[in-house]
């Protein structure tokens, strides 16, 4: 069983500084991390273990371009179900996870279940992505789009710092 640690009420400001460098730049290198916090590197590298550990420290990723991998439009969809049985959300679930342009997609409580985030290449792709994909997922009755214009802010940033 993986344990989650689900507040940050065990991290100390030197773990807080932490996951703000590692998010701002998770290619620091051990001695550079090290530094900035005012630590000797082999402590430093245990607290980031600690934290990779406990699951506070998720994975590493690159940041790429949406445009270079033909991925320039981003919707939101609205989706509400027909049901709110836990069969039918568990049935959407397991299907939603398996499309690709699905960037992110959460139950959420309002006017619809969930919201979905999606990356697309043109408006003649969602045309696809909503009528033959999205609406015939299980328990699909209704569902609202918003084709983004202009991204003005879009991070995965969360402030560590008190």
């Amino acid at each position: 069983m993986r344990v989650y640690k689900t507040s940050g009420q065990g991290l100390d400001r030197i773990d807080r500084r932490i996951l703000d460098l590692l998010q701002q730049n998770g290619r620091l290198t051990m001695t550079e991390l090290a530094d900035a916090v005012g630590l000797t590197v082999t402590p430093c590298i245990e607290r980031v273990r600690r934290l990779e550990r406990e699951r506070i420290i998720t994975g590493y990723h690159a940041r790429v371009a949406p445009q270079a991998l033909d991925a320039g439009l981003l919707v939101f969809v609205e989706i509400s179900m027909s049901s709110k049985s836990e069969r039918t959300f568990d049935d959407f679930r397991r299907e939603i996870l398996g499309i690709p342009q699905v960037l992110e997609c959460h139950l959420v409580s309002g006017d619809f279940d969930y919201m979905v985030k999606a990356r697309i290449k043109e408006i003649s792709q969602y045309r696809n992505l909503l009528g033959n994909i999205l609406l015939r997922l299980p328990g699909v009755t209704q569902t609202k789009s918003c084709v983004v214009m202009e991204e003005v802010k879009e991070t995965l940033f969360i402030p560590a710092q008190k």
